[in-house]
């Protein structure tokens, strides 16, 4: 039995990863963890974990650190980051970080099924876009750290657009910023007719690309 465990914040997105991942009867997720904090404890009680499927933006303790953590901590559990995004910065932070795979949330049942087979056979799976994103870093030394947005946002509307793609809820975004949690979703609300976007996961990878 490969022994596996999960670290998410989105409840519903854990589930979906885990019921794919146990469709293979030899996978066995055995750790739900919803922040970096949360799996800490959780391995401390239960170390034996082959994978951690990892988010980056976690509240509490951020899926980078996490990472860090784990590879110092269990060198031997391979950390695949599952992520939304796809920007050089991330792909660059995690890999320094210690994740060996890095796949994005859309994957594929099958994909998500031959990461954890390539994971333990030493192997670095990667979706594609981000396979060719690495090669560009790997290539260039360095991430590109030069976000060119040209949507005819508003510093304010940057300015909480970058909170809510560090996983920052409404209020906590209100709180940040001295304003009413009225005005944020306002300002969200321009944001996605802007962006010609309809959620919040579409308006951070538009603004990230």
């Amino acid at each position: 039995m490969i022994r596996i465990a999960i670290a998410e914040d989105n409840l519903k997105i854990a589930e979906v990863l885990k019921a794919k991942i146990e469709l293979v009867p030899d996978f066995k997720v055995m750790i739900v963890a919803e922040n970096g904090k949360d799996l800490f404890e959780q391995l401390r009680k239960n170390h034996h974990i082959e994978v951690v499927f990892m988010d980056i933006n976690m509240p509490v303790l951020n899926g980078i650190e996490a990472t860090k953590w784990v590879a110092n901590r269990y060198p031997n559990i391979k950390v695949v980051i599952s992520s939304i995004y796809d920007d050089e910065d991330n792909i660059f932070d995690a890999i320094v970080s210690g994740a060996v795979g890095y796949i994005l949330k859309d994957a594929k049942t099958e994909e998500i099924h031959r990461a954890i087979y390539e994971v333990l056979e030493g192997g670095v799976p990667m979706s594609a876009e981000i396979a060719r994103k690495a090669l560009k870093l790997i290539k260039s030394g360095k991430p590109s750290h030069v976000k060119e947005v040209d949507y005819g946002l508003t510093n304010r509307e940057i300015e909480i657009l970058t909170h809510l793609s560090k996983g920052l809820q409404y209020d906590e975004i209100a709180d940040n910023l001295s304003i009413s949690k009225g005005t944020v979703r306002k300002h969200i609300e321009n944001i996605y007719h802007k962006l010609q976007v309809n959620n919040k996961v579409e308006a951070i990878q538009k603004f990230n690309q």
